[in-house]
């Protein structure tokens, strides 16, 4: 038969078959092929047709042959050694107690390995681990790394909680999902070859991976951070080389349990290391201190694991200074288990402001390894939260593993920075959101001194987007007990003997269920000594704390009001610094220290997350999601930290470092002076205090202040200010420093850890300038369309007879020369910053067309008056398209002295917006160089995010006044400020560089901002090269009476009632320009 008839009679056969329902389907399938040997392959058991020409059936091949372990619930690890401590051994006591890896047993396999990326683990060499396969036209790879930065693959992809795959757990795509293979050949080092034992340890790896050494499978795991180690001993070769190949899957089962805020990106990202144990070793160890309860002595308890029984095993404590407290101590047992406990009294104790280490030696046969031991005691004493019998307050930040360059592979260097500058800036907490971190942070944290709250490699986000209970697909599954307790032992295991962990988290938004539970039992197994944190544990069932995220101030007070309550409360996340914020992060910290029950909390977050890249015109900038062509993404939203992409202090830093500084200015009554003492262990006997008295254009260089010794924790002092000024004829502030002693023990010394101010004399009304002056009179000039006056230092102000603008500025020095390029204007808008867009607000002002309005003049009416001339505009400022508007009245006062402003303003209509983001002039100026003012700075600073701006007079270059986020959106804002004079050049108050300036009086809250760009640029753009292509000739000035708070409407609470800007109510506001 031919084929075109077999066509045909199928097809007639088919247009004949008809399904009904309810139908049985009776399918006899028979596969052939050209052979002439081959059969018909009959699947329903009846005897094939006898005739011998019939085609023979071929075997059946299926592929995969089994599940793969990468989407197999039931394999988590396979041929793993059991989780332990991160430790090193050494053949040298000395070498030890160094710390240093490099004398270690162990050699650091990272470095510059093969590599061939294919779409799938069933594409690309599939023989690449046999010991004949050729790797020499392999890609070179860095491990460790994330191969999506090195080049390969589709790319990094940002996802907040969506996962990036179709949802069927514990199954991933087979067709999509990327696999690394790795080759790696190395010698074992002439150290190392007198080994019993080699092991092989992946600190981290993403997201699960097969091992082969010389081409024998060693074994399988998962669990991105948390390291994995294997035993190669039988296929090691000790005297010639070795080849290591490594599979690594873009996603697992496991992937379902990693969906955390942060970018999707694979590989071996941690070191690599092999390990040479010798015929007796240790397997593990756990050291728990338990202190009395005076706090004073401790029982040092250590529970050693060995290979073997019967050894003698010594153990030896150091102080921080290489003295023996505890000599050598043998300890023998008849199993692998050995047990040490050594009473040690009137210990030095470790906490994050005094971290005193001692170091434990462990030493059986030759076999040396070495543990840093901090005392301490966590505990609940009457619901509260303390450490070695104190209360102490989380002054944290949530801090994800992040490098703009080689995303989660952080280089030490960056890593040990990153706490350096939070010791700087007063940070004393770590969230490890939301995984464990770089084993090596552990050892500085425990070294610097820093609460860890240390959080499990869990969650599962995404499970909220897809409908029906989010905690019955795994959290509530006991199909994922498994699992989920690898993550929670893995954690424990491998972190236990660091001080400076003070909690164990169970993951993060993961939802709530009977894992959870099964987690904090195995967790309390191993360590009842820590509390056990979980925020999606809503009502604490099973954790030891209550947590929450980004609840709103007087929500959080009525936890910390409740009537007996048993357990404390932490805020695991809240100050959202997304962009240019957090705002009111101050009344958080004040909450906090006011009622016990409130542990503090961690800002989310400390870094931006954002990736090294460049567009297609060779624009370098930092990517966010959707940047590198990933779909699904949540855009900006992984730009979200204190700190930017290169982990450089934003101007949020500076606002929370203020906000918690260790010691507070409360007030000021005669000549004494009230602070407090925030300290949670240390007295303040570590500083000096020196004043300052700051005026207008002048600054006092003042004395010492004595602080009384002995002050302790949480207490409040009085300063006596001696031989301050007393008498005062202009606004006038009471600057203290507090700085560290040059024999400070624990804080550097000669550093500012703390600065307030105090006012001692109101700022000047405007009344007064406008008081005096002269008899003099402005002269006028008239024509067709302006109408110009000229005041006595040469300053001519024009307004435009058919606007009703004042549209023209010249200076003395150049009559000729219009410095105005945009009309002075009532402005309401600002661009949008991220808490804006993310919040009520900013949404508001879009859909009532806040950022459309333009101002529509009604009448303009000049008149001669006894002083000079007056200008009154009548006017409204309205959108199109809708009906609401702000009726004006603008009288220009104009006299020798100045030009005064005054606007009468009342909202109205349907629609009206409820809030404006600001309430000021709004103008372009040419020629500006340098901005001088008196009020905060130097920085940016907002109604509701500026104490960390001190008073004084200062000045800056006009094109470094705007701050570039990494996405543009408004900035550069000056708050409190009582003038501002816009320059040409460097001088003081009458030189003739001054182009313009502007008086407030005392204004509270007035404000200005300088930019070479206007809000619409500014708004259009979505990354900083963007903008700086429209960087202007001019700049655009705004000199605003009112301006809307930032809150933290990105994520958590919106601006604060009081530091809305509301538009219910009428606005008589005046300003002097000279």
């Amino acid at each position: 038969m031919s084929a075109n008839t077999s066509q045909h009679s199928a097809s007639s056969n088919m247009a004949d078959l008809v399904i009904r329902q309810n139908a049985r389907l009776h399918l006899n399938l028979q596969v052939t092929d050209n052979s002439p040997q081959s059969v018909p392959l009959n699947t329903t058991g009846s005897t094939p047709p006898s005739n011998s020409n019939l085609p023979i059936a071929v075997e059946t091949d299926v592929q995969p042959k089994q599940t793969p372990d990468w989407s197999n619930l039931r394999v988590i690890h396979r041929n793993t050694l059991p989780p332990r401590s991160h430790f090193h051994l050494y053949d040298d006591e000395d070498d030890a107690v160094s710390g240093d890896v490099s004398r270690s047993r162990a050699a650091l396999l990272s470095g510059v390995w093969g590599f061939e990326l294919s779409t799938g683990p069933f594409k690309g060499s599939q023989d690449f681990y046999k010991s004949d396969f050729d790797h020499t036209e392999w890609d070179l790879i860095k491990v460790p790394g994330m191969w999506q930065l090195q080049g390969f693959g589709k790319g990094p992809q940002y996802t907040n909680v969506n996962f990036p795959f179709p949802v069927n757990p514990p199954h991933v795509p087979y067709d999509d999902n990327e696999c690394g293979r790795y080759v790696r050949r190395f010698m074992v080092p002439n150290a190392l070859k007198d080994g019993d034992q080699w092991r092989l340890r992946f600190e981290g790896v993403d997201a699960a991976f097969t091992v082969w050494v010389n081409g024998n499978e060693v074994g399988y795991s998962q669990g991105s951070r948390n390291p994995s180690e294997f035993d190669i001993s039988a296929s090691l070769n000790i005297d010639s080389e070795n080849t290591l190949c490594v599979e690594v899957y873009q996603r697992c089962d496991g992937s379902y349990i990693e969906d955390q805020d942060q970018w999707w990106l694979s590989g071996i990202f941690r070191d690599v290391w092999l390990h040479s144990f010798k015929s007796t070793y240790f397997e593990d160890f756990h050291v728990q201190t338990i202190l009395d309860d005076d706090y004073k002595n401790a029982l040092l308890k250590v529970e050693i694991k060995l290979n073997k029984p019967d050894e003698s095993v010594s153990v030896k404590l150091l102080d921080r200074d290489g003295n023996t407290v505890v000599p050598a101590m043998p300890s023998t047992s008849s199993d692998k288990t050995y047990k040490y406990n050594c009473y040690i009294p009137d210990l030095e104790k470790w906490t994050a402001e005094t971290p005193y280490l001692y170091t434990l030696v462990l030493s059986v046969r030759n076999v040396h390894v070495a543990q840093k031991v901090g005392f301490r005691r966590t505990e609940l004493i009457n619901g509260v939260f303390c450490v070695n019998g104190s209360p102490i307050k989380i002054r944290g930040v949530n801090r994800h593993e992040h490098n703009a360059n080689s995303g989660r592979t952080v280089p030490y260097a960056d890593l040990k920075r990153d706490l350096q500058t939070m010791k700087y800036f007063n940070i004393n907490a770590i969230r490890t959101s939301h995984y464990p971190n770089d084993p090596r942070l552990y050892d500085l944290t425990d070294e610097m001194g820093f609460w860890v709250l240390d959080e499990a490699d869990l969650e599962c986000h995404g499970f909220g987007e897809v409908g029906g209970d989010p905690a019955a697909f795994l959290s509530d599954n006991p199909d994922w007990r498994e699992a989920y307790v690898d993550r929670a032992l893995q954690l424990v295991m491998r972190d236990k003997n660091h001080p400076s962990v003070i909690m164990w988290s169970l993951g993060n938004e993961a939802f709530y269920g009977r894992n959870h539970q099964a987690m904090y039992d195995e967790i309390k197994k191993i360590d009842k000594t820590r509390l056990i944190h979980y925020e999606a544990d809503q009502k604490a069932h099973t954790a030891d704390i209550f947590s929450r995220m980004y609840t709103p101030i007087d929500e959080m007070i009525k936890y910390g009001k409740e009537e007996g309550w048993k357990k404390p409360f932490v805020m695991c996340e809240y100050a959202h610094a997304m962009g240019n914020g957090p705002g009111a992060v101050q009344e958080y910290i004040e909450a906090f220290y006011k009622y016990p029950r409130l542990m503090g909390g961690f800002v989310w977050e400390w870094a931006n997350h954002g990736l090294s890249t460049e567009s297609k015109d060779g624009d370098e900038y930092f990517g966010y999601g959707g940047d590198f062509g990933d779909d699904p993404n949540d855009y900006s939203f992984v730009m979200d930290g204190l700190c930017n992409s290169l982990h450089a202090p934003g101007p949020g830093l500076d606002e929370y470092s203020k906000a918690i500084e260790p010691v507070q200015v409360l007030g000021t009554r005669w000549n004494e002076v009230t602070i407090v003492n925030r300290y949670d262990f240390l007295t303040l006997d570590h500083l000096r205090c020196f004043w300052e008295v700051i005026s207008d254009r002048n600054q006092i260089i003042g004395r010492e202040l004595v602080i009384p010794k002995g002050v302790k924790p949480h207490t409040e002092t009085t300063l006596i200010l001696g031989n301050t000024p007393k008498a005062f004829s202009t606004e006038t502030w009471l600057q203290l420093e507090f700085i560290t002693r040059s024999d400070s023990k624990w804080v550097p010394s000669r550093r500012v850890v703390a600065r307030g101010q105090i006012a001692l004399h109101p700022p000047k009304a405007l009344m007064l300038p406008k008081s005096l002056s002269t008899p003099a009179r402005p002269r006028v000039q008239r024509n067709d369309s302006m109408f110009c006056v000229t005041i006595a230092n040469g300053t001519t102000f024009g307004f435009d007879t058919g606007s009703g603008t004042l549209s023209s500025l010249t200076h003395a020095s150049n009559p000729n020369l219009n410095l105005i390029t945009v009309p002075m204007t009532l402005d309401f808008y600002r661009a949008l910053t991220d808490n804006d867009r993310g919040g009520p607000f900013g949404k508001q002002w879009i859909e009532r067309r806040v950022n459309q309005t333009r101002y529509h003049f009604t009448r303009m009416t000049t008149a001669e008056t006894d002083s000079g001339y007056t200008v009154v505009v009548e006017g409204r400022v309205a959108p199109p398209v809708l009906a609401w508007g702000v009726d004006t009245v603008t009288t220009y006062t104009i006299t020798s002295e100045y030009c005064s402003v005054h606007i009468k303003a009342k909202p109205q209509g349907l629609l009206l917006p409820d809030t404006f983001a600001r309430f000021g002039l709004t103008f372009g100026m040419k020629n500006i160089r340098i901005v001088e003012w008196f009020g905060r700075g130097p920085g940016e600073s907002y109604c509701d995010k500026k104490h960390a701006q001190m008073m004084n007079t200062w000045g800056w270059a006009a094109d470094v006044l705007f701050h570039d986020y990494e996405f543009p959106q408004d900035s550069g804002n000056r708050t409190d400020v009582r003038w501002v004079e816009l320059r040409d050049r460097w001088g003081g108050d009458d030189d003739p560089g001054r182009l313009l300036r502007a008086r407030f009086g005392n204004r509270d809250g007035a404000s200005f901002s300088v930019m070479p760009y206007t809000t619409k640029d500014v708004d259009e753009c979505t990354h900083p090269y963007e903008l700086r292509k429209r960087k202007r000739d001019d700049h655009i000035v705004r000199l605003d009476w009112y301006h809307h708070g930032l809150g933290t409407g990105s994520c958590g609470e919106a601006t604060l009632p009081k530091y809305q800007l509301r538009t219910d109510r009428e606005f008589d506001v005046e300003l002097l320009l000279d």
